[in-house]
């Protein structure tokens, strides 16, 4: 197996790994996030603007590590640093 074969062999698990462990923590936060609101807005209706707006800024906040993650697993794929490295290394030989 030469090196390009392998580099897009590990780019490939890697991100695939990336998005799988990369959704999991933030569909866990977004799930408990949504339960504590809904909590809070059965104890307290009357503060339910202050709490949906609040609400909104986490689920923002937490989304966006997965859209990091899937920012990483798409360099990975298409634009991975390693690849120009090879083929130089390949035209050289």
């Amino acid at each position: 197996m030469d090196s390009m074969t392998l580099i897009a062999i590990i780019s490939i698990i890697t991100a695939g790994l990336t998005i799988a462990i990369g959704s999991i923590g933030p569909a866990i936060g977004e799930g408990r996030a949504i339960a504590s609101a809904l909590a809070a807005l059965a104890q307290q209706p009357d503060a339910s603007a202050t709490i949906t707006r609040t609400l909104f800024v986490g689920l923002a906040m937490v989304e966006s590590i997965a859209i990091y993650c899937f920012v990483v697993s798409m360099i990975l794929i298409f634009a991975n640093p390693f690849w120009s490295q090879i083929t130089t290394q390949v035209a050289g030989k």
